[in-house]
């Protein structure tokens, strides 16, 4: 190269590097401020066009005063009775709470239950305390804790609340830290070297601090929607998919450095002709399926979607601009202290994946009969996921105060005591409202709500409320099964035009939003997937084979997961949007590492035929597809920090489901399969005559 042209190829990367360590410097704190936008309401988690969720709007105006209750109960110390003097303790001590700050109103007098063994008592608090919260339950807690003989719980949705905020206070920091120390550690170890895994994890955070930023600026003009669940995951998501395209282009780049005698610029120019299509389609086929939860009734399945786009567009952004700038600069220094070598045939390979190759060459028939098998027997296992929904006591994986507290609360007064179904109903039908609620099997008792210090029912805009309670736990399929009944008797009253609400017709609505979505969204990904993959392989045949097996890895990591889920974690339930977030990132992410694979394969069958470049393309690309999955399936296996059911169960599907794909579906079966098709998988490309 002449010197004016080798300035030119060394001043564009440079001027490259810059810019991206601006975007780093300015929009990097973006990354720990995503929480300020983060909303975690209720609704949020609710079907848009769900009966309980025009409940939870109707109730708005029966509200005097926006609240956010904590009940408190009390169980005798060591068990048995109350004291006698408890109760008017109890009354006492939550009275003394009135006027306090973060308080509303004046706090309910102790109950007691019918067994004798437990009071409880309401108090209203602001909904608005935010990060003072923790602080005013304190208060609670503390005048509660002195009633003498009795220990003091907290319940209901503040204390809720507060052990959600608890769980995700760690989302900014740990997670990412996390994350990052997961995948350099990895990167280490597998490259040996020490400059490629530190460029690869600063191109991750630069990616990480653009999507945080972008989407910072979107929720804060109410675009998007962020949470502490879409939180997270943007995050391992950014990282997992940077490092993912960034290693592929590293190891291709590598290969061209090899062959052109250190010559960078040229290099890199090549390697970047050879990966750009891989990798752009990758992210399409991921940034695609996340777009098809728009489809979805459930709003924070709706709020990941555009989010978890904008970071994978930020993940290649970076994977094509700043990794690309600082290889040009750093040459074969970046793989210090390994040196790249030329590759022939695959010779400088690891020698494991030649033998892997001449096994799938040799005899294909019973490597993908056998890899076919177990796939299967994995995926018999997938029906009996159950995904229902996790009951309260295991939404948090520790033992978090607020469970406990309910747990109490069950124990001793009506399972559904603290948790009502709510009815709205027309106030003229509102005595046969409730006698039509008293009369359903599963009901314990029906009030009308009314104002506070007064009898009467309080009439909004002509509607009155009534409070259901249930005699099972609200978040067990008794419950549900009553609410459905309730619903069925309380319709069929003569101009009630009665709507049942409440945290157990919540959880009954989500679950039967969740299956509709599922039944919706699943075919969807499948085609776009499919679109991508004829687009860029120019095939039929082989797209098709390509998504039928990683739709059968997907159910086989189902499979494999109900097991785990209920014999090593305990869960008794999955959380019913886990099967679709677990199918989008699977089936998306699985199908990644066969367009790195097949790619290759028919760049390298266009020059050697079939069978050589099925044999070439699986030794060129199996140790960088099998460390990027290695590296992905420990980023989302990070996700396990936050002690959440949902996420825990992601983390786990994702990760186990990536290393099935990358050990087994791309290494044995999908090449075996078509070292057994042979040129017909390219059908009807003219490369099926390739000899």
């Amino acid at each position: 190269m002449s010197t004016p042209a080798r300035w030119v190829g060394r001043l564009l990367p440079l001027l490259v590097l810059v810019l991206w360590l601006a975007i780093g410097g300015g929009l990097g704190p973006y990354a720990g401020k995503l929480g300020e936008v983060a909303t975690n309401d209720q609704a949020a988690f609710l079907p848009r066009g769900a009966e309980s969720t025009q409940v939870l709007r109707a109730q708005e105006a029966f509200r005097q005063e926006e609240t956010l209750p904590v009940l408190v109960v009390w169980t005798a110390r060591g068990g048995g009775s109350v004291p006698a003097s408890a109760r008017a303790d109890a009354t006492r001590a939550l009275a003394s709470l009135q006027g306090s700050e973060g308080v509303v109103g004046a706090p309910s007098p102790a109950f007691p239950s019918e067994d004798g063994e437990a009071l409880r008592g309401v108090v209203q608090l602001r909904p608005d305390l935010g990060d003072d919260l923790a602080a005013v339950l304190e208060q609670v807690d503390a005048k509660a804790s002195g009633v003498p003989g009795t220990e003091a719980w907290l319940a209901g949705p503040a204390a809720t609340q507060a052990d959600l905020g608890d769980a995700f206070a760690g989302i900014d920091g740990l997670l990412l830290l996390v994350a990052l120390v997961t995948v350099l550690v990895i990167l280490l170890l597998v490259y040996r070297s020490v400059l490629l895994p530190l460029l690869i994890i600063i191109g991750a955070v630069f990616a990480l601090g653009l999507a945080c930023a972008v989407v910072y600026v979107l929720a804060d003009h109410g675009v998007v929607r962020v949470d502490g669940q879409v939180q997270g995951i943007l995050s391992i998501l950014v990282i997992g998919a940077a490092t993912d395209y960034a290693l592929l282009l590293a190891a291709r780049y590598r290969e061209e450095l090899a062959s052109r005698d250190g010559d960078r610029v040229p290099a890199m120019r090549a390697a970047l002709r050879q990966s750009f299509g891989p990798i752009v389609a990758s992210a399409a086929t991921v940034a695609l399926g996340l777009l098809a939860l728009l489809f979805s009734d459930l709003t924070n399945n709706r709020a990941l979607g555009p989010v978890g786009a904008i970071g994978i567009v930020c993940a290649v952004l970076s994977a094509v601009t700043f990794l690309p700038a600082a290889l040009v600069l750093l040459g074969r220094a970046a793989y210090w202290p390994a040196r790249p070598k030329a590759a022939v045939g695959g010779e400088a390979a690891h020698p494991a994946w030649r033998r892997i190759a001449a096994l799938v060459d040799r005899a294909p028939r019973k490597v993908w009969a056998a890899s076919l098998a177990a796939l299967l027997a994995c995926a018999a296992f997938s029906f009996t996921l159950d995904s229902k929904g996790v009951p309260l006591d295991e939404i948090f994986v520790n033992d978090a105060p607020s469970v406990s507290a309910q747990q109490r609360l069950s124990d001793h007064f009506p399972g559904g005591a603290g948790n009502p179904a709510v009815v709205i109903a027309d106030a003229g039908a509102a005595d046969q409202v409730r006698a039509a609620a008293e009369g359903v099997d599963g009901v314990d008792s029906a009030a009308l709500f009314s104002a506070p210090g007064s009898t009467r029912p309080l009439v909004a805009d002509g509607r009155v409320r009534v409070d259901v309670t249930l005699a099972d736990s609200a978040d067990s399929d008794a419950a549900k099964k009553t609410v459905a009944a309730l619903r069925a008797a309380l319709h069929a009253v003569p101009g009630a035009d009665a709507l049942v609400g409440g945290t157990t017709a919540q959880q009954y609505d989500t679950q039967v939003t969740a299956e509709r979505d599922r039944t919706l969204i699943v075919p969807v990904v499948l085609v776009i997937i499919l679109v991508i993959l004829v687009g860029l392989l120019r095939s039929l045949l082989l797209p098709v084979l390509l998504v039928a097996t990683v739709a059968l890895n997907f159910l086989a990591t189902l499979g494999v997961s109900a097991l785990v889920f209920e014999h090593v974690f305990g869960f008794t339930g999955t959380d019913s949007a886990v099967p679709l977030y677990g199918f989008v990132f699977l089936v998306a992410l699985g199908v990644d590492y066969n367009i790195f694979l097949m790619s290759r394969v028919r760049e390298e069958t266009a020059l050697h035929g079939t069978r050589e470049g099925l044999r070439r393309g699986l030794v060129a690309t199996g140790g960088v597809i099998t460390s990027a999955g290695v590296v992905l399936a420990a980023t989302f296996a990070a996700l396990g920090v936050i002690p959440l059911a949902f996420l825990v169960q992601i983390a786990f599907i994702v990760a186990f489901g990536v290393l099935l794909d990358t050990l087994v579906v791309r290494t044995l079966l999908v090449p075996a399969l078509v070292r057994d098709i042979g040129p017909t998988v390219w059908w009807p490309s003219a490369l099926r005559h390739r000899p």
